[in-house]
């Protein structure tokens, strides 16, 4: 299943679609309005998240597909966290930005990834928000990214990411990465969460990224989450090694889709991004 969480004023509604069909989970348990709530909920009885709420659906009314694109920031995590380096091509592109190139090169081929703090949830933006670029940079790209929802540690779903980035900022020092990464809306996420029973193997999908500008596409490529060079289990492995990880976080897991050199983002520029079997992200874009 699906999840997406629709916003009703000052209420919120957890929706979960079951092939075209969506159901009002919400309607049915008031409580239960969040997919960080669903996914208690089912470790606390023990039962996976699509168990639960297909049990939750057989009473609940349904809604309009119209009502969908509406959807809100489908999970709220406590953290976001994020893996870089994980394709040749992100490799490549940190080499060209940094006065430092070798460094990136070692992270990528090293057993440890590079994983780092990306954004609390005030910081995150939903489907149709605006997302940000620093007015301090010069050079601002999207990163689009899947996205791994994990309750507890465990993998429970995938949603789509944007890790919005400043390569100016960046490839000035290495240690400027948390201003390059962490800033207002420096991250979105959407439309859904998709169940890891729905989606099955997450290296098996493919990944696409349009930018447009005034009507015109500027960018336009896809590219397979196969390509990436470490396991989303890995990943999450290396962050729950030797911390503390939040009930319910996120963990972005690198691109492989980069511009040209050329290329930086303005305000109003439109961000799409799709993966399949989950959906797409749609994001304006503003200065901050």
């Amino acid at each position: 299943m699906r999840y997406q969480r629709l916003s009703t004023g000052d209420q919120y509604r957890l929706i979960a679609v079951d092939d075209e069909t969506a159901y009002d989970l919400t309607a049915v348990k008031p409580r239960l309005d969040s997919f960080g709530d669903l996914a208690a909920a089912a470790d606390i009885a023990d039962v996976g998240v699509d168990e639960l709420a297909s049990e939750i659906a057989d009473e609940a009314p349904t809604v309009s597909p119209d009502s969908l694109p509406d959807g809100t920031l489908p999970v709220v995590p406590e953290e976001v966290w994020a893996a870089g380096v994980t394709y040749e091509i992100s490799e490549e592109a940190r080499e060209e930005e940094s006065g430092m190139p070798e460094m990136y090169l070692h992270a990528y081929e090293a057993d440890r990834p590079e994983i780092f703090f990306k954004a609390t949830a005030s910081r995150t933006v939903g489907p149709g928000e605006a997302v940000g670029i620093r007015a301090d940079s010069t050079w601002d790209v999207p990163e689009p990214e899947l996205g791994i929802v994990l309750y507890d540690g465990s993998i429970v779903g995938y949603t789509i990411g944007n890790d919005m980035s400043s390569r100016s900022i960046e490839g000035e020092n290495p240690l400027y990465l948390p201003q390059a990464k962490m800033y207002e809306r420096c991250c979105s996420i959407g439309p859904c969460v998709a169940s890891a029973d729905d989606v099955g193997d997450p290296h098996e999908l493919t990944m696409s990224m349009s930018i447009s500008r005034d009507g015109e596409v500027l960018y336009d490529d896809e590219t397979s989450i196969g390509n990436m060079a470490r396991s989303c289990e890995e990943l999450v492995e290396h962050w729950r090694d030797h911390d503390v990880v939040p009930e319910l976080g996120v963990l972005l897991t690198g691109t492989s889709l980069v511009p040209d050199d050329g290329f930086t983002l303005h305000p109003d520029d439109e961000v799409r991004i799709e993966i399949d079997e989950i959906g797409e992200l749609s994001n304006p874009v503003i200065e901050v």
